[in-house]
């Protein structure tokens, strides 16, 4: 059997990252996991379960997003809050106890309960119309904040003073606390009443357990107790994926002493540079799995010393998505912004603006993963004013506003219309990414690791790339050019922009290499990781 386990945490605290569906999403859900999970579970691979250390009692809606809904799990907050329903269940908020003579308003984000003309509940809904939570308040000021299971009950609860939170109830499937965790010093109080938790067995087969203690340091050592009880019923032939995070390291020190382990190195989730306590986490793993060369290459430069057991295995598969570039009268050329030093950004800015006289049907689409609500206005603002101390029109980043004809400028002749070449693409998630990456002629990333997704997107649409370095997504002088004079920059979009026959030249060796991070040729990756660590003994 093959566990994975997750860093599907909010920043670094045992919790989901479940939001309402009113609110921006300022992150992506997506991960090596997420990637790893899709691929054994859509593949026919069912031998392979998630061993999940969060809270998440919003888990189901999670696996539905993902499309891989019916994907094995063990959950410890389940164990240790002896749940034993597997499936989500249909919810109102109309079933819960509410006061005689309470009105709901319903907005159009939330529903409101007031009493007696007073604020007393704010209901708030997931992406699937689900209830999250329920905020109660006592004179306007939150009291309480009841957080609820997909499947039907109240899992947790926070209570607060004057809008501070005291402390967090753990409640059974039926609303009983388990267990409580002060907020002030992270201690953990397991109620004596109800002092045990589950350790499930093959076939969905359980048994009761008891805490060790009645008072812990802190949620962790709850959480690495029922961990640990759980993993004495597994075999010594079970691999376990770790996903590099500074709580899974936490969580699976024991593990990686006596099993066999994987460890997943996912961009910048966990930079060894960071944590020197990981070294000696890194050398006992059996296998470390990257998401590209250039993170083999990092973690090479940073152990310090030759690693054997390392492959990179792409968290994203290439497919055949040719995009609907060639069907637009404009040609997109998409430049990834995020992470861009200074004087980088302003030299490739001028030299973007540069080109675009030449090329009439050129636009410029500068991407940005970051969720901030103005950001694309800053960007375009810091845009501009580049240019304009470059000599360039600062209407072609911001269109001039037009000032309500009178009298005294009816003859005023007319200055040229300026047209607006410069545009912000703001895409958190994958689906947005994948479905701006469609309307693309040409990539331009000049950062010194290109974007892995970008670049998986690019091979699998067709699109030429314009990089600082060659990688193993372009080949240079096949699909892209790499540039770092940006004095080049006009040329090397004239090259692709400027000749069909170029650009289609780019497509056809953006295929050929898509072939190698197909689905097929990662799965066997994998199998290979697998057999190495079967073969050896722990």
């Amino acid at each position: 059997m093959l566990y994975f386990i997750p860093a599907w945490y909010q920043k670094n605290e045992w919790k989901e990252l479940e939001q309402s569906w009113h609110t921006r999403r300022m992150h992506t859900e997506f991960d090596d996991t997420v990637k790893q999970v899709q691929m054994f579970h859509r593949s026919g691979m069912r031998d392979f379960k998630i061993l999940l250390l969060s809270h998440t009692p919003n888990f189901r809606h999670f696996l539905h997003r993902q499309g891989v809904y019916h994907a094995p799990y063990w959950s410890a907050f389940d164990a240790i809050q002896e749940v034993r329903r597997k499936k989500a269940a249909v919810f109102s908020f109309h079933n819960l106890d509410w006061p005689e003579h309470i009105e709901f308003v319903y907005t159009p984000f939330v529903v409101i309960a007031y009493l007696e003309n007073t604020k007393y509940a704010q209901i708030n809904f997931g992406e699937a119309g689900n209830p999250i939570e329920v905020r109660m308040f006592k004179k306007n000021a939150l009291s309480r904040r009841n957080i609820y299971d997909d499947r039907g009950f109240v899992s947790s609860t926070e209570v607060y003073d004057n809008g501070d939170i005291v402390y967090t109830d753990y409640l059974t499937e039926n609303g009983t606390t388990k267990m409580r965790v002060y907020a002030q010093t992270g201690a953990v109080e397991i109620n004596e009443n109800c002092n045990s938790y589950l350790v499930f067995k093959e076939g969905d087969v359980c048994t009761t357990k008891t805490f060790e203690k009645t008072i812990y340091r802190d949620i962790s050592e709850v959480i690495l107790e029922v961990l640990y009880a759980h993993l004495a019923e597994n075999n010594g032939d079970d691999i376990f994926c770790i996903a590099m995070h500074e709580l899974n390291v936490l969580a699976t020190r024991k593990i990686i002493e006596d099993k066999k382990c994987i460890l997943s190195f996912y961009g910048d989730r966990y930079r060894i540079k960071d944590h020197e306590e990981g070294k000696d986490f890194v050398r006992s793993a059996g296998y470390l799995i990257t998401d590209s060369e250039a993170t083999t290459r990092y973690l090479k430069r940073e152990m310090g010393e030759e690693l054997t057991n390392i492959t990179d295995i792409s968290p994203y598969d290439a497919r055949v998505d040719f995009g609907i570039s060639e069907q637009l009268t404009v040609q997109k050329v998409l430049v990834p912004v995020d992470g861009l030093p200074d004087d980088r950004f302003e030299s490739l800015m001028i030299a973007l603006a540069q080109y675009l006289p030449t090329n009439e049907n050129a636009m410029i689409q500068i991407f940005t993963r970051q969720a901030e609500f103005d950001l694309p206005d800053k960007i375009l603002a810091r845009i501009a004013d580049v240019l304009e101390a470059a000599g360039f029109d600062r209407r072609m980043v911001i269109p001039e506003e037009k000032e309500d004809d009178s009298a005294e400028n009816e003859d005023a002749v007319e200055d040229e219309e300026i047209p607006v070449r410069f545009f912000v693409e703001q895409c958190v998630d994958e689906l947005s990414v994948s479905k701006c990456m469609r309307e693309q002629r040409i990539m331009v990333d000049m950062r010194h690791n290109p974007d892995l997704y970008l670049q998986i997107n690019c091979i699998s649409a067709a699109i030429p790339q314009i990089v600082r370095r060659e990688t193993q997504y372009m080949q240079n002088m096949y699909n892209g050019f790499v540039v770092t004079d940006f004095s080049m920059m006009p040329a090397a979009l004239d090259y692709f922009l400027g000749s069909l026959a170029n650009w289609n030249q780019a497509k056809v060796y953006s295929y050929d290499i898509s072939q190698k991070f197909t689905t097929k040729h990662l799965l066997e990756k994998w199998k290979d990781v697998r057999a190495s660590l079967e073969g050896t003994e722990n």
